[in-house]
């Protein structure tokens, strides 16, 4: 017993620990794996070590200052004049609890969990703190935290924007950019809701999305999928190249338009053209917060959703997972291993 309580108290108290940092805006290449300084749990917080998140559209963005149409000024306001505001990226992790903060009563160390940051980012690193009333859930122990974070993004995005329509049986819906994290999840979901799917995707996706639970596949390289005569409830866009003037021809009276990714144009447009057509037009979700994660989390083990990974990095191959992701070309999620399964 001596001897243990000398060996713990010899042991060094960790104050730094590994993250993928940009300290410049560019491409893949100005991102690398530094030693920073490990958070504390505040009073109301709690310390999760994560094990995996994931490189997203997200991530892209901020690290190259790429926005839609007109949003430059946000490049400044929200992420940086001359350097990324916030230079440790990754919106979203799964891992272990490793501390509470005072006032913390409804988690404990060990806990196995979701988190997603969002735009404050700080997940591609060894551990990060969450707000223990935010965006926070636990998972099943039968569950991996790669799974779990492939979950996260996609699935919440896609809860948040769905909330906002009515799905079953005979409502049509079609996805554009159904192969991607949140198209693939919208899939899902709306399958599972009974609502009949359009995919709109690459030919090489087309399995995928069938797989997911589409029933129909468009593939965008051959067919116009706005050109046709086919009407839809619900077009979850989720590219950035179908605002409201393109879509508006194919969408049921009292239908919507839920624009996962817009530009400027669209999004000071959308209650004018909501007013004049009757259409619900937005790009925001309805639906945030700890609720939503835990709602994911019960839809993914009811088996409504399932993550999709396309591709697994470790974190010292960050630079890759970036460059990947910078293709377009990715299914799903691109997943990031931080720390070993079951470390602890």
């Amino acid at each position: 017993m001596t001897q243990q309580t000398t060996d713990a108290a010899a042991r060094p108290t960790v104050t730094t620990m590994r993250a993928a940092v940009a300290r410049r805006f560019g491409g893949p290449d100005v991102v690398a794996v530094e030693r920073v300084t490990k958070p504390e749990p505040k009073p109301g917080e709690v310390l999760v070590r994560l094990h995996a998140s994931t490189v997203s559209i997200a991530d892209h963005r901020v690290r190259s200052k790429d926005l839609p149409a007109g949003l430059g000024f946000l490049a400044v306001v929200a992420l940086g004049v001359f350097r990324p505001r916030m230079p440790v990226l990754g919106m979203e992790g799964a891992g272990v609890i490793e501390a509470v903060g005072s006032e913390v009563s409804e988690f404990s160390p060990g806990d196995r969990v979701i988190v997603l940051r969002g735009s404050a980012m700080g997940c591609h690193a060894e551990y990060v703190t969450v707000a223990a009333d935010r965006s926070i859930a636990r998972i099943p122990a039968d569950v991996s935290f790669e799974d779990a974070a492939a979950l996260v993004f996609g699935g919440y995005t896609a809860l948040s924007f769905l909330a906002q329509v009515d799905l079953g049986p005979g409502v049509e819906v079609l996805v554009n950019g159904a192969s991607g994290a949140v198209g693939t999840a919208v899939v899902q979901l709306a399958a599972a809701a009974g609502a009949r799917v359009t995919a709109v995707c690459s030919a090489a996706n087309a399995e995928l999305v069938r797989s997911l639970g589409a029933d129909r596949v468009i593939d965008y390289a051959r067919e116009d999928f706005a050109a046709g005569g086919d009407r839809y409830d619900v077009v979850v866009e989720c590219v950035g190249n179908a605002p409201f003037r393109r879509v508006r021809g194919i969408l049921t009276p009292g239908g919507a338009l839920l624009m996962v990714i817009a530009d400027l144009r669209s999004m000071l447009s959308e209650r004018w053209h909501s007013r004049r057509s009757g259409l619900l037009v937005t790009h925001t979700g309805t639906v945030f917060g700890g609720a939503v994660m835990r709602n994911l989390v019960a839809r993914a083990a009811a088996g409504e959703i399932r993550p999709v990974i396309d591709r697994t990095y470790d974190l010292a191959e960050i630079v890759e997972a970036h460059r990947y992701v910078d293709t377009g070309r990715k299914r799903g999620s691109v997943v990031v291993r931080i720390a070993a399964e079951g470390a602890r």
